[in-house]
């Protein structure tokens, strides 16, 4: 085995295994959500503290693009593994954050001010782990498998959400419900230090990306690469919103969807949880088919047809879940299955968009704009839709909403599957569809 292939198999590594945990500690909050809202603020309405528990959610959505401005600078200017290293530490500590606050009855206002605090800093750190992560893989993939390296990003958030599904499931099973309430809620949270600990020794033990190395090397780095990113990829990220505005509030929804199935469902936590760790699982297994897939027929066809699907298949689903457990469990099922196909070959369309100079800003920025305001937003608009009209199939709605203006943009997207990346933004404007000999196909 030649140096780059090992090379490549550690970064597919470092980058899966930290992502998996960056996404489970950043998941387990809304898995929890309903816990959350009786800890951390005054009891009366439920709703109404499920609401205010996704408000604060939502705050890491407003941190996250600051952390994507400051962190794609850095790592296109300094290099993406080190930022990467950094931006794993800040999200176990901020994440132990929320394991160690003492609840409401304790230290009352300051309660949900620290939880808050933990919160945004975990949104400025997931704000640098995106663009970051997806950039360094599709930097190290062959040319003809970077949909199924962009697969790995997406499947392994995912899976970290859903594990943070699963130990929720296990500790709800396992524990008794007073315990669970008072602290066992607390474990997952508590885990980040170890679980980050050891994302940071797989990352700090990675090389460069080749790619970063070479522009490097030939002192093409930018002084100022979000500058140029905004002055001259703007039509690119500005696609980049539109098209992940459906994968953002779907993977969201699919978090929200355990605390829509206690309060308005009527359903017991322990079976919101197994019936979400099913919505989840079949997310995972689209995903790795529908990227791998992309890689032979293009990322186009995949994410036109599997938009389309999710415009017809939304509002059935949330009528199916109202119709008893089996109905609960195929809704949870399709949803999951529908939101991963489109979340397949998302990765690999959005990065190939960008130069390596600005790859990092660019897609960053783009992304986290998309999830504050789409993808972090959602539980909160559908608890506040839900309380307002008490219409139960106001999630179906919303993302029925979300999929239309995803839809309309892969309407309009170049296939670019088959082209090489680009490493500067002038190489980029010379060969916009350059042929994938420049990067091999190993």
């Amino acid at each position: 085995m030649d140096n780059a292939v090992r090379s490549r198999r550690r970064a597919v590594a470092a980058i899966s295994i930290g992502n998996f945990v960056e996404w489970f500690d950043f998941g387990v909050y809304a898995v929890f959500a309903t816990i959350i809202a009786q800890q951390f603020f005054p009891a009366g309405d439920p709703l109404a503290s499920l609401l205010a528990t996704f408000a604060v959610f939502g705050v890491a959505y407003v941190a996250r693009p600051f952390g994507a401005i400051v962190f794609g600078h850095f790592g296109d200017k300094v290099g993406r593994r080190d930022v990467l290293a950094i931006v794993m530490v800040l999200m176990a500590v901020s994440t132990a954050m929320i394991g160690l606050t003492p609840n409401y009855e304790s230290i009352g206002i300051a309660a949900p001010i620290v939880l808050a605090l933990a919160r945004a800093l975990q949104g400025f750190s997931v704000g640098g782990e995106w663009g970051g992560a997806a950039s360094f893989l599709a930097e190290h993939a062959p040319a003809n498998k970077r949909g199924a390296y962009g697969g790995l990003m997406m499947g392994t958030l995912m899976l970290g959400i859903l594990a943070g599904a699963v130990c929720a499931t296990l500790l709800t099973l396992f524990m008794p419900a007073p315990a669970l309430a008072a602290w066992g809620w607390r474990i997952p949270f508590l885990l980040a230090l170890p679980l980050g600990g050891v994302g940071l020794y797989l990352r700090l033990k990675l090389e460069e990306s080749p790619r970063f190395r070479e522009v490097a090397a030939t002192s093409r780095v930018r002084s100022a690469p979000l500058v140029e990113a905004l002055r001259v990829h703007w039509p690119a990220m500005l696609r980049v919103v539109g098209i992940t505005v459906l994968v953002t509030s779907g993977t969201y929804l699919l978090g929200f969807l355990i605390s829509y199935s206690v309060q308005i469902l009527r359903y017991d936590l322990m079976t919101a949880l197994a019936v979400d760790v099913a919505a989840l699982t079949s997310c995972v297994v689209m995903i790795f088919v529908t990227s791998r897939l992309s890689d032979r027929y293009g990322r186009v066809p995949l994410l036109r047809w599997s938009g389309i699907a999710l415009l017809v298949l939304v509002v059935p689903t949330f009528l199916l879940m109202a119709q008893g457990l089996p109905g609960l469990v195929l809704g949870h099922v399709l949803l999951g299955a529908a939101v991963g196909s489109y979340a397949g070959p998302i990765t690999a369309a959005v990065t190939e968009l960008f130069p390596t100079d600005v790859r990092y800003s660019g897609l960053s920025l783009s992304y986290s704009v998309a999830t504050s305001v789409f993808g972090g937003t959602t539980p909160l608009i559908v608890t506040f839709l839900l309380q307002r009209t008490g219409d139960p199939l106001a999630p179906g709605w919303f993302m029925l909403a979300t999929a239309a203006v995803s839809v309309l943009v892969s309407l309009l997207w170049r296939e670019t599957s088959r082209d090489a990346l680009a490493d500067t933004t002038s190489d980029s404007a010379a060969k916009p569809a350059g042929p994938l000999a420049a990067e091999g196909a190993a």
